[in-house]
C-alpha cells in the first residue's frame, strides 16, 4: 500500500488531503510511523524523530496512530488477496508476497492479477497500492518500489540480468546503508560490481550474509511464499513525553506496558520462555536486555516480576530514557510443517 497509514487518515479525514501528515508523535517527540507523500517531499520519513521531521516541514500535520483502523482497513485488502490465491505471505498490515502460479480466477498472467487486485482494492477502501512482479520474492519486492506511489512493474526472467547489472547498490533490498557504505568502500556501487567479487570474498567481507548478496545479485532467490508464518515475538512499546529518570519510573511504565504485551500474548497459541526489555535513551542509542525461564509464561505476574528484575539500576543514564518496551520470544508452541507446493512457471 501506498503511505498505508497517512493515507487512510487523509481518506477518513477530507480536511487532511493533500497536506504534508505525519502519523504518529508531536513537534517536540515522538517518532513518525508514516509520512504522507506530500511530507516526504521535504524529506520526511518514517521511523524519523518528530522533532527533525518537524523542521524539515514547519506546516507538518501530527495525527495520532489509529492501529484498531489500519487493521480494519488491512482485513479488507488480504480479503482481496484471498480471492485470488491461498498463498499470502504477509509481512505487515499494508504489504504481503502472494504466489499466483495456480490462482482461483483463471486470469492469463501474473501482471494482470496484479492490475486487477489493485483496481479492487481502490474500488473498496479508496485507497492506492503498487505492485511488483517477477520470478522469485527478491525480485517481487525490487519491482515494487519501481513505480511508487500507485503504480506497477515488471521484471521479466530474460530481463532480470542487465535490471540488477544497472542497479545502484543502496537499492537492493536487503542492503542497508551500513553495508551500503561498506560496499562503497569495496568498489561495490552497482550490482554489475557486486557480481564481480566470489561468494568466498563476499562472505568474508560480511559474514554468511555474503552468500545472499552474491544469490541476490544474480536474481536468485529459492524462498517460497509461507501463507502460515511462525509468529517469533510479541511485544509492545511506548514513547514518552518526557525523558524518564528515575528507577520508581521506569518500574511504574513497564508494568502497564507488560499488561499490553501479556493481553496480545493470551491472543495466540504459542507460549514463550524468553523476557526482552528494551530501552532507547534521550541520544537514540538502543540496548535491549533479556532472560529466559526454564518454564513459559502463563500469567501476567510473573511476566512483570521478571521485566522488573531485569530492569536494575545500571539501565538507568545520566541523558534519561525516551522509550521502552516489553517483548516475549523463544516460542515453544509446536508447528505443524504444512508441504508447500512446488514453484511452477507461470506467464508473466
Amino acid at each position: 500500500m501506498d503511505a498505508f497509514y497517512a493515507s487512510v487518515e487523509q481518506r477518513d479525514n477530507p480536511l487532511l488531503r493533500n497536506k504534508p501528515l505525519a502519523v504518529g508523535g508531536n513537534k517536540e517527540r515522538g517518532v513518525v510511523a508514516a509520512a504522507s507523500y506530500e511530507a516526504r517531499k521535504f524529506g520526511v520519513k518514517s521511523a524519523m524523530p518528530s522533532a527533525i521531521a518537524a523542521r524539515r516541514c514547519p506546516d507538518l500535520i501530527f495525527v495520532k496512530a489509529r492501529f484498531d483502523r489500519y487493521k480494519e482497513v488491512s482485513k479488507q485488502i488480504h480479503e482481496v488477496f484471498q480471492e485470488y490465491t491461498d498463498l499470502v505471505e504477509p509481512l505487515s498490515l499494508d504489504e504481503a508476497y502472494l504466489d499466483v502460479t495456480t490462482t482461483k480466477i483463471g486470469l492469463p498472467s501474473a501482471t494482470l492479477i496484479a492490475q486487477e487486485i489493485r483496481q479492487k482494492i481502490f474500488e473498496r477502501t479508496q485507497l492506492t497500492a503498487s505492485a511488483g512482479i517477477s520470478y522469485c520474492k527478491f525480485l517481487a519486492k525490487t519491482a515494487s518500489d519501481v513505480n511508487k506511489p500507485n503504480g506497477l512493474f515488471t521484471i521479466l526472467p530474460q530481463d532480470a540480468e542487465e535490471y540488477l547489472r544497472k542497479m545502484a547498490i543502496h537499492k537492493f533490498h536487503g542492503i542497508g546503508k551500513a553495508t551500503a557504505e561498506k560496499m562503497k568502500v569495496a568498489g561495490i556501487f552497482t550490482g554489475g560490481d557486486l557480481r564481480k567479487k566470489s561468494q568466498e570474498d563476499l562472505i568474508r567481507r560480511f559474514g554468511k550474509s555474503g552468500v545472499f548478496y552474491y544469490n541476490i545479485c544474480r536474481g536468485i532467490d529459492n524462498r517460497l511464499v509461507i501463507s502460515d508464518r511462525e509468529r517469533k515475538s510479541i511485544s509492545a512499546e511506548r514513547t514518552f513525553d518526557h525523558n524518564i529518570m528515575s528507577l520508581s519510573e521506569v518500574h511504574e511504565q513497564l508494568k502497564r506496558i507488560s499488561d499490553i504485551t501479556f493481553d496480545r500474548y493470551l491472543k495466540t497459541k504459542a507460549r514463550g520462555k524468553t523476557i526482552i526489555v528494551k530501552v532507547k535513551y534521550g541520544d537514540f542509542r538502543q540496548i535491549t536486555k533479556s532472560h529466559t525461564l526454564d518454564q513459559v509464561i502463563h500469567d501476567s505476574v510473573t511476566l512483570s516480576q521478571e521485566v522488573l528484575r531485569i530492569a536494575t539500576q545500571d539501565l538507568l543514564r545520566d541523558e534519561g530514557i525516551r522509550l521502552l518496551g516489553v517483548g516475549i520470544s523463544n516460542f515453544q508452541s509446536s508447528v505443524i510443517s504444512k508441504e508447500q507446493p512446488q514453484q511452477l512457471t507461470l506467464k508473466f
